[in-house]
C-alpha cells in the first residue's frame, strides 16, 4: 500500500491550490452582483463564464512551454502574482469591458498554477499521487467554502464584495512570506531553454479516454452548479436566496468527499474508486431529482457532492499516469476538457430547460455519468494491454 508523505513542500503546494480554489469559488457569488452592479442581463453577466472557459484553453495551451521554460517553482509562483494583479485589477477598474477579459486573464494565470502542482505532486509522490491531488483538491475546496463566507460578510456590511475578493491578496501575500521565513522552494521541474526540446510522442488512446472522462463528469459539476438552484426554485418552492444557498451543499460535499477519498486512493484501485465515487454521484442525483421536499433534496447535493469530489482527482491522475514522461503536458491538456465542460455544459442543460422544462433537462446529468462509467470500463481494458514497443530512430555511427 502507497504512503503519503506530506513534507514541506507538499504543504506549500496544497495551499497554493486552496489560493486559486479561493478566487474560483468566491468568484460565483460576485457574477450576480456585477450583474446588478452595471444593469445588465443574467445571459450578459455569464459572459464572465464564458471568459474564464476561453481562458482556460488559452491557459492550457501556453502552460506547457512555460513550464519546461522556467521552471515548475517559477511558474507557479509567478502565475499566483498575476492572480494578485488581476485582484486588484477587478477591484479598482469598474465595468464589464474591464472584467470580461480580466476573467479570461485571471484563469489563463490559474491554469498554469494548477499544471504546475498537479504535475509537481504527481511527480514527487509517485504511487501515492492521486492521494495528494486528491488531498490538494480538497485544500481548494476547502477554501472554496470559505471564500463566499467572507465575501458575503463585507457584503453585508455593507462595504460591498470588493473587500472580500481583495483578502485574497492578503492570503497569497501571507503564503509567499511563509514559504520564504521556512525556505520551501518548489522543485523546478524540467527546465528547457534552448529551441531543441526532441519530438513529444502522442498521448495516447488511454489518455484520450481519461481526457473525455474529465470532459463529461465536469459537465455534471457545472450544470449543477448553474441551473440546480432553478430546480430547487421552481419545483420546491424555495426562494432565489435559500435555493442559491442550498448550492453550498455540493461543495461540502465536494470538500469531505476529496477528504475521504484521499485515504481510501491508497487502498482502493482508482478505477473501482472511481465507479464508485459515480455510483454515489447518481445515489445523490436520485435523491435530488425525485423529492419535492427541499431538506431531502439538499441532501441529494450533499451526496452528489460527495460522489462528484473524486471524478476530476481520479481522472488526472490516471491521465498523468498513463504518460508518466510528459506529466506538464499531459496536465495541461487536460485544462482544455475542463474548459469544454465548463463553457459546453450549463449551454447545453439550459437548453434543454427551455425545451422540455428545468426537471425534465437535468435527465442529462445520469446519462453523462453512465457515459463516464462506460468510458472508465473501456480505459480499463486499454490499460491492460501490453505497450507497443517504442520505435528508436537509427543513431549515425
Amino acid at each position: 500500500m502507497p504512503h503519503l508523505l506530506r513534507d514541506r513542500v507538499t504543504w506549500l503546494t496544497y495551499a497554493q491550490l486552496g489560493a486559486w480554489g479561493y478566487f474560483l469559488y468566491g468568484f460565483g457569488p460576485i457574477v450576480p452582483l456585477l450583474r446588478d452592479e452595471n444593469h445588465v442581463s443574467s445571459a450578459v453577466a455569464g459572459l464572465h463564464s464564458t471568459a474564464m472557459a476561453a481562458g482556460s484553453m488559452i491557459g492550457g495551451a501556453v502552460a506547457p512551454f512555460l513550464l519546461r521554460r522556467f521552471g515548475r517553482g517559477n511558474a507557479i509562483w509567478a502565475s499566483l502574482g498575476g492572480v494578485v494583479a488581476c485582484v486588484v485589477a477587478f477591484a479598482a477598474l469598474h465595468g464589464l469591458a474591464y472584467t470580461l477579459p480580466l476573467a479570461g486573464v485571471i484563469t489563463i494565470f490559474g491554469i498554469v498554477l494548477v499544471t504546475g502542482v498537479v504535475a509537481a505532486l504527481n511527480e514527487r509522490h509517485g504511487a501515492a499521487a492521486p492521494a495528494a491531488i486528491t488531498e490538494a483538491n480538497a485544500a481548494a475546496t476547502g477554501a472554496g467554502l470559505v471564500a463566499p463566507f467572507v465575501i458575503g460578510l463585507t457584503v453585508s456590511a455593507g462595504a460591498g464584495w470588493r473587500p472580500g475578493l481583495l483578502s485574497l491578496v492578503a492570503v497569497i501575500g501571507a503564503l509567499a512570506l511563509a514559504a520564504f521565513a521556512f525556505r520551501v522552494r518548489l522543485p523546478a521541474g524540467e527546465v528547457v531553454a534552448g529551441p531543441g526540446r526532441g519530438r513529444r510522442r502522442p498521448l495516447g488512446r488511454a489518455y484520450q479516454l481519461a481526457w473525455i472522462m474529465m470532459a463529461v463528469t465536469g459537465s455534471v459539476e457545472a450544470g449543477l452548479s448553474l441551473w440546480a438552484a432553478d430546480l430547487l426554485r421552481d419545483r420546491d418552492g424555495m426562494s432565489a436566496g435559500a435555493a442559491a444557498q442550498a448550492i453550498s451543499a455540493i461543495v461540502a460535499g465536494m470538500f469531505l468527499g476529496r477528504f475521504i477519498g484521499a485515504r481510501l486512493s491508497l487502498r482502493i484501485a482508482p478505477l473501482r474508486l472511481y465507479f464508485t465515487a459515480l455510483i454515489t454521484s447518481a445515489a445523490g442525483f436520485a435523491v435530488f431529482w425525485t423529492t419535492t421536499t427541499p431538506a431531502v433534496a439538499v441532501a441529494g447535493l450533499l451526496l452528489l457532492g460527495l460522489g462528484n469530489a473524486m471524478h476530476y482527482p481520479i481522472a488526472i491522475a490516471l491521465a498523468l499516469k498513463i504518460v508518466p514522461d510528459q506529466p506538464d503536458r499531459a496536465a495541461a491538456v487536460a485544462s482544455y476538457s475542463m474548459g469544454i465542460s465548463f463553457g459546453a455544459g450549463p449551454l447545453v442543460l439550459g437548453a434543454a430547460a427551455d425545451l422540455v422544462g428545468v426537471r425534465l433537462a437535468f435527465l442529462i446529468v445520469p446519462l453523462l455519468l453512465i457515459a463516464a462509467g462506460a468510458l472508465a470500463w473501456r480505459l480499463g481494458h486499454v490499460m491492460l494491454r501490453p505497450a507497443a514497443p517504442a520505435v528508436l530512430e537509427p543513431q549515425p555511427a
